[in-house]
């Protein structure tokens, strides 16, 4: 089920509804049957991969904390992160593998290794590292093992985050299906706020600008210059409206109900260093990234001083470019931002130099740009169908001339004034994250003020996502990972 459709429409405030009325003893049961509901609408024979590996996962919790032996508690994580490390590796890295094999070998079609005829069940990678994270806290001692199977399968399967985050710890998010919560008026208009906020970004934004970022990179060779300069930054915004949009709905669709997730993005666009935007964007993922991968890497090799700390992260973006996709143009995105790390780590003395010797007012805009260029220049890695269609684009964008400078850039196709109401809602998007970063995100301003006019504004806001939304259950980027 998507959450820009019809269907969660009717579903989300039916489910919401339902679980304020019935008794708190029968809420977690409730939630867990709508969050099964939600998945199923998607592939429903997937959800049974998902329950075995929750029991799994489950009974290994037990184990773990209540075995003494180190050996054998180590056995019982070994056992549940090969059950859903390998469930991932099955569904989304098979065919990739056997891929590269048989092209390694140089098999014909039909030749070799077999491919296997199936589909990625949907958000399988979001699952698979909640659950992980849920038995290494626990074998960490972080977190005692949850004795309530139907807590622990809502823990996973939790509607909201279930498709594509964010990512949640286990000590953030079992003890609220434990908590009793009650309808809270305040909540629940700062959760639909939220959430209208979401769809703002996913529907108007992220949803018209896909249309020309998909015309450019689905037809490569039929572009270079400006039209592909434009599809490139581009995509930047709409990869991030789309994402932090389907976060924001989240975040608002558990906050009705009382639950309170993990914020996922902060203005990462607005950083001026690749560090700090890796702490502001897909943070749920970042985190557990340096949680279970980069900082046992680091405590391992720290005789290596320094050097250790580039190859954790060097071995931390590829990982993470693979999780991404089970393609070479996301694991070239993933080392990209591994090797900018690696400089902005080794170079950070030489860059405080640079702070101190530049103008602010020269130093920080600068630093913005480059860092946004950069990120821009390897999303058409991530964006790219193949590898050679990445290099295709980027040899593409040296051939950029003057005439090709119109707003037409990606021809009658697409009409002027869609780019035109794109730029307007994107500034429109960029103010109101600059009044919430100076205000709060509820914008006070807007809640003290007299309801005729705060009501007019919802209204107002309601109609632009009406009219100017691209209705078209279009699927969220993240969804496919």
């Amino acid at each position: 089920m998507l959450f820009n459709s019809l269907e969660f429409l009717i579903f989300f405030p039916l489910v919401t509804a339902l679980y304020f009325l019935l008794p708190h003893r029968y809420r977690w049961l409730h939630l867990l049957i709508a969050s099964c509901a939600f998945y199923m609408f998607f592939i429903p024979v997937y959800i049974v991969i998902l329950l075995g590996t929750i029991v799994i996962d489950y009974y290994a919790g037990i184990l773990i904390e209540d075995t003494l032996d180190p050996i054998k508690r180590k056995r019982w994580l070994t056992l549940s992160i090969i059950a859903n490390v390998g469930v991932l590796c099955v569904f989304k890295y098979y065919n990739f593998f056997t891929d590269n094999v048989n092209a390694l070998f140089g098999y014909n079609v039909g030749e070799g290794i077999p491919y296997l005829d199936m589909i990625l069940p949907i958000g399988l990678s979001f699952h698979t590292f909640q659950a992980m994270s849920y038995t290494i806290e626990v074998h960490r001692g972080n977190q005692k093992a949850e004795r309530h199977m139907g807590i622990y399968a809502l823990y996973v399967m939790f509607y909201p985050q279930l498709v594509a985050g964010p990512i949640e710890r286990p000590q953030n998010m079992l003890h609220q299906f434990h908590e009793k919560h009650e309808f809270d008026y305040s909540k629940a208009v700062s959760g639909v706020k939220l959430m209208c906020w979401g769809m703002f970004k996913k529907v108007v934004i992220a949803d018209r600008l896909a249309v020309m970022v998909d015309e450019v990179y689905n037809h490569p060779g039929a572009y270079e210059g400006y039209p592909v300069w434009m599809a490139t930054y581009l995509f930047s915004i709409q990869v991030f409206c789309d994402f932090s949009g389907y976060s924001d709905i989240a975040l608002g669709s558990a906050r009705v109900m009382g639950f309170d997730l993990m914020k996922n993005f902060n203005r990462p666009y607005w950083a001026t260093s690749i560090a700090e935007f890796w702490r502001k964007w897909h943070i749920s993922l970042n985190t557990w990234f340096v949680d279970y991968v980069y900082t046992p890497i680091v405590v391992n090799k720290r005789n290596w001083e320094k050097w250790a700390v580039v190859y954790a992260i060097l071995i931390t973006f590829s990982l993470s470019g693979l999780w991404h996709g089970a393609k070479w143009t996301f694991v070239i995105w993933g080392t990209l931002h591994g090797i900018a790390l690696s400089y902005d780590f080794l170079s950070k003395k030489m860059r405080k130099k640079w702070s101190k010797a530049i103008p602010s007012t020269i130093y920080k805009p600068l630093s913005l740009f480059l860092t946004f260029n950069f990120v821009s220049f390897t999303y058409i890695f991530f964006r790219a169908n193949t590898v050679e269609d990445a290099f295709h684009l980027i040899a593409s964008l040296g051939k950029l001339h003057l005439s090709q400078l119109s707003l037409h850039p990606f021809g009658m196709t697409i009409g002027a004034m869609e780019l035109i109401v794109a730029f307007v809602f994107i500034i429109v998007m960029e103010v109101i994250h600059s009044l919430q970063v100076q205000y709060g995100e509820n914008l006070p301003f807007i809640a003290k003020a007299p309801s005729v006019v705060r009501w007019s504004l919802y209204c107002a806001a309601g109609i632009t996502i009406v009219l100017f939304g691209v209705m078209q259950k279009q699927s969220f980027i993240y969804f496919q990972f």
